[in-house]
């Protein structure tokens, strides 16, 4: 069986190497703000669950009728978004958009949500699905402007959910966290495992063999 990862996220892909997976991955293309416009007004979790389920139907179109796609496989959707002052923000793209996060994060508390969303395929059939949500507390330092400046200048917080890593140079900033490291890098190892199971798969089974 393949585990597909609908993500380019290498961070994701990092997570699950280091915890024994050998995935594929295939990118989704999906427009976020499109699904998230046609949602209306949802909650959080309603919101990063939906993009995640986008993200792992769009694969599932794309490897439908191919080689691989015919195969025993299991497709993972990921998407996270920040809760921080009542307001979801994803990533910040632009140097400016991530120089006012961080001014608004600085010495708060956020709350990193992630959805996962899985499609298991046997025999090149679609037979079950699953989706949920992790949430874990983000307590940020307060970075001088100095260092803000020179963080956004390495172009890190551009691309990442909320604008900062933890396993990056974001590490740096902060101070610590309530629940699953896992689920803040990207994709939630915990969850994964528990949505794996409802779909009636182990992660053990996923697990790449020893180099000889």
């Amino acid at each position: 069986m393949r585990f597909v990862l609908a993500s380019q996220s290498p961070a994701r892909l990092a997570v699950l190497r280091s915890a024994g997976f050998d995935p594929s991955v295939v990118v989704s293309g999906v427009d976020e703000d499109a699904v998230a416009a046609s949602l209306t007004d949802p909650a959080p979790e309603e919101l990063v669950r939906a993009l995640a389920a986008a993200k792992a139907e769009a694969v599932f179109k794309t490897l439908a009728g191919s080689h691989e796609g015919s195969a025993d496989l299991v497709i993972v959707g990921c998407d996270s978004m920040l809760s921080i002052g009542g307001a979801m923000v994803g990533k910040p793209i632009t140097p400016e958009v991530a120089r006012e996060r961080w001014a608004s994060m600085a010495g708060k508390t956020g709350a990193l949500l992630t959805g996962h969303a899985i499609i298991r395929v046997e025999n090149g059939e679609r037979t079950k699905e699953t989706s949920g949500t992790e949430g874990t507390t983000v307590r940020f330092g307060t970075p001088s402007p100095e260092e803000i400046d020179a963080y956004i200048a390495s172009g890190e917080p551009l691309q990442v959910a909320g604008g900062f890593t933890l396993d990056g140079l974001g590490g740096w900033f902060v101070d610590g966290i309530d629940g699953d490291p896992s689920s803040v890098i990207g994709i939630s190892l915990p969850l994964t495992r528990r949505l794996l199971s409802e779909v009636g798969v182990s992660v053990v089974d996923l697990w790449s063999p020893p180099a000889s």
